[in-house]
């Protein structure tokens, strides 16, 4: 069994973990923009589930934090929204999915 001071090492990569990554439907953002250069709305919209104004809630919260990048215009007198994940936010992806990966790696 391990001793509290091990368990607790264990979990410490938790205590840094960035909240604005952690949250569900923004790690679903993210996750969906690492895999592409970049994606309008409906896109991002249909592949993670997230009704619009959800979406747009989350995105603005990235925008925010210099994790995503939005430009908006018009294409035929339509407007269109679209997204990119910047540098910043890639590298804050990767140092989540790290730190997960070894809190996880060590649970019994």
């Amino acid at each position: 069994m391990a001793t509290p001071e091990a368990e607790n090492e264990d979990l410490q990569p938790l205590a840094g973990i960035d909240r604005v990554v952690h949250e569900p439907a923004r790690l679903m953002i993210l996750a969906c923009l690492m895999a592409v250069e970049g994606a309008d709305f409906l896109f991002v919209a249909n592949q993670t589930g997230l009704t619009r104004g959800n979406l747009s809630s989350h995105m603005s919260k990235l925008e925010e934090s210099g994790y995503v990048e939005v430009k908006k215009e018009f294409v035929e007198r339509m407007p269109r929204t679209l997204m990119s994940i910047t540098r910043k936010g890639r590298n804050a992806f990767r140092a989540y999915k790290r730190s997960m990966s070894q809190v996880l790696e060590n649970l019994p």
